[in-house]
């Protein structure tokens, strides 16, 4: 998968978690879950694109690990969801695995970035 197809792949996360998240219902917990599911999901995309116009590979490196620290997180909040019973049980399921993914392609880039200094 080269750089533009995972842009289009992440933008596609952020834009899929949003999506979902209009659907749940409103309390004040899953205000709080929403709001940081929201700012975790469309930030891997964000920092993604910061990552690609990195400066040097040091830069790269730093901004590629804040995009895997931010699909984990991601993956934290989808799993809240889960435990909490909240949501339709398969949408939350297909974003948590695509979370998963996102959150192993970025780990692997940053090694490989890492390897290759």
């Amino acid at each position: 998968m080269n750089s533009e197809e995972l842009k289009n792949r992440t933008k596609e996360f952020a834009l899929a978690v949003l999506t979902f998240v209009e659907s749940l219902p409103q309390s004040k917990s899953v205000d709080i879950i929403s709001k940081q599911l929201s700012r975790a999901a469309t930030s891997v995309g964000a920092n993604y694109r910061a990552a690609c116009k990195g400066r040097s590979k040091a830069d790269f490196i730093s901004k590629i690990t804040i995009v895997e620290e931010e699909a984990d997180e991601t993956q934290y909040w989808l799993e809240l969801l889960i435990n909490l019973k909240i949501g339709d049980r398969q949408s939350v399921a297909k974003l948590l695995e695509e979370a998963k993914e996102l959150t192993a392609i970025f780990t692997a880039s940053g090694r490989t970035a890492k390897r290759n200094r």
